[in-house]
């Protein structure tokens, strides 16, 4: 699920665009900021059709089998049952996911070899083998199989990522997060009866976080000058060149937060930025904003800048 600093992280991607940019338009990129979100929603349902597509193919490659020229008594008795498998099922008598197929127009008929693929590594398998000799399925057997496809053959598949990543830009970045919203529908799903299996949320608090990024890239943009400034007054002994344009504004982030979102402790915003240094900029980037944002924090506190509404929000 997206948690606050991934929503900071899309921020961060957004605001670098921005700045990047000589439109200074900010409804665009607020646009921008909400279909970021939004591509996640995305990715996680075309992962979740690429599970029933492999389990799916287990009916066409039975009927090639059946219709060899020459085809083994294996070949006539292809066992069909992951088509059958009760997670599968459920799935596909999920109603958010039926909606969603039809609102992102999910289709792996770009790439038929896609499913094929995995089928093939998947009917090789002892798994797959053990999972074909149960004489009694439950919703948790079944989805052990399931889980097996996932983690080990699509997670691990060259093919599989480069499609990602062609289709989807954060690719890379958000791959951790649907690796955690499909082991949570994995956990979701427990139930035989498929109206009792709910989807994961990809933002459970989105009422509360929409508002919350939004309000955060504005508030960066709108004060640009002022932070900025906050900023050039605590590195003038950095040739300004060297400072990387992405600590900048982590540093504005941070400090925007600081002053305008009370409800957020003040140890909680300085550990996020550092820790999203720690992925997104250099390698002495952390301790740099670390030293910066101390100075800058002080000068805050004494002149009454930054308040909270909670005990023990200001340590």
């Amino acid at each position: 699920m997206l948690n606050r600093r991934h929503l900071r992280v899309k921020a961060l991607q957004v605001l670098y665009s921005y700045q990047q940019s000589e439109v200074k338009e900010i409804l665009p990129f607020e646009k921008a900021l909400l279909q970021s979100v939004d591509k996640v929603h995305e990715m996680y349902f075309w992962l979740l059709s690429l599970l029933i597509e492999v389990a799916d193919y287990s009916i066409i490659d039975a009927d090639e089998r059946a219709n060899k020229h020459l085809p083994s008594q294996d070949d006539l008795n292809a066992s069909v049952k992951l088509q059958n498998n009760l997670f599968i099922s459920s799935l596909k008598q999920n109603s958010e996911y039926l909606a969603a197929l039809k609102k992102y127009k999910i289709s792996w008929n770009f790439d038929p070899e896609v499913s094929k693929s995995i089928f093939i590594s998947l009917k090789n398998s002892a798994e797959y083998a053990s999972f074909n000799s149960l004489q009694v399925h439950t919703i948790q057997s079944d989805k052990d199989i399931i889980k097996y496809i996932f983690k080990k053959l699509i997670l691990k598949s060259p093919g599989i990522e480069q499609i990602f990543e062609e289709k989807f830009i954060n690719w890379p970045v958000d791959k951790e997060v649907l690796q955690a919203l499909v082991a949570k529908t994995f956990k979701n799903f427990a139930s035989e009866n498929p109206e009792d299996n709910k989807l994961a949320q990809v933002c459970p608090n989105w009422d509360e976080d929409r508002p919350f990024m939004l309000d955060l890239f504005k508030k960066v943009v709108a004060f640009e000058s002022e932070y900025q400034e906050m900023i050039a007054q605590k590195t003038k002994n950095w040739d300004s060149e060297r400072i990387a344009v992405m600590d900048t504004l982590l540093m504005r982030m941070a400090i925007t937060e600081l002053i305008h979102f009370s409800s957020i402790p003040v140890k909680v915003t300085m550990n996020e930025y550092i820790e999203i240094a720690k992925e997104f900029s250099t390698p002495k980037s952390n301790s740099f904003i670390n030293g910066i944002l101390d100075k800058i924090l002080a000068d805050l506190k004494a002149s009454g800048k930054v308040r909270k509404s909670g005990r023990g929000l200001m340590e």
